[in-house]
């Protein structure tokens, strides 16, 4: 009996090592998946604080007052990129005015000219930084101050600026989108708008100053833009459902789409 036994396994040696090999991979202990950790957001442990630049001239007379505002927390070239590129910006509108002093003096009949610009964050704190920029100057001899603004907004996750042209789908009208909305509301105000006034057209330049905030597409449009003077800058706020249809949904605003 054991013989024949014998003869009958040795007639089968590869499915005996078959069976081997099966019954080692059922009883072979799994291996534990392995996970990339994901980077964690560069916003995160960031402050946004500022320098102040002040300066003075007694000739031609003028005051000077700038918030320059700075990123610290990290050394990351993406951070360090913010923070040349806004510097850049408030140096650009300190330059002009100093040189509109330096071109065309203007005779000293009060305390003289003046410059003086502010920020705030209008976006929510994040990957995305929107701000805004208030000047507000005069001129000595000037019939009344003015009021101008500038807006930067940054991709910190790529360490770029971002353009209005970024926010949405490649190849749709989004400017006319903006101003027929713009025009709509405009119009509904207590300004006198008037639609033949261009300053809304869907034109580059009119729409220029934007910001990114939580309730919406923030479109400033700057005293005599769309109104007379004494209706001061006009500001109007799109909200992100408005605009779903356009919006890239792998670019800034891809948060906001519901």
């Amino acid at each position: 009996m054991k013989n024949n036994l014998r003869e009958s396994l040795g007639r089968f040696p590869f499915s005996l090592a078959l069976i081997g090999l099966v019954s080692c991979n059922l009883i072979a202990t799994p291996v534990a998946p392995t996970f990339t950790p994901t980077e964690p957001p560069i916003s995160q442990g960031l402050k946004l604080t500022y320098t102040t630049v002040s300066e003075t001239s007694a000739s031609p007379v003028y005051t000077l007052t700038a918030l320059v505002p700075i990123l610290t927390g990290s050394n990351d070239p993406r951070v360090q990129e913010f923070n040349q590129e806004v510097a850049a910006l408030v140096q650009q509108e300190v330059d002009g005015f100093k040189l509109s002093m330096a071109s065309a003096p203007y005779p000293t009949i009060a305390n003289g000219s003046y410059f003086d610009l502010k920020y705030s964050l209008i976006s929510p704190w994040g990957e995305t930084l929107s701000l805004k920029f208030m000047i507000d100057s005069y001129f000595d001899g000037a019939a009344h101050p003015g009021q101008t603004s500038r807006t930067f907004t940054f991709d910190l996750a790529s360490g770029h600026l971002v353009n209005l042209d970024q926010l949405f789908l490649p190849g749709t009208n989004y400017l006319q989108v903006l101003a027929d909305y713009c025009k709509t509301e405009l119009a509904g105000g207590n300004i006198a708008f008037d639609t033949a006034v261009t300053g809304a057209d869907p034109l580059p330049d009119n729409y220029r100053t934007w910001n990114i905030a939580v309730d919406g597409l923030v479109i400033t449009f700057d005293a005599y833009q769309v109104a007379a003077y004494a209706a001061g800058p006009q500001i109007v706020t799109i909200p992100y459902i408005e605009l779903q249809a356009i919006i890239n949904p792998s670019g800034p605003l891809e948060v906001y789409l519901q």
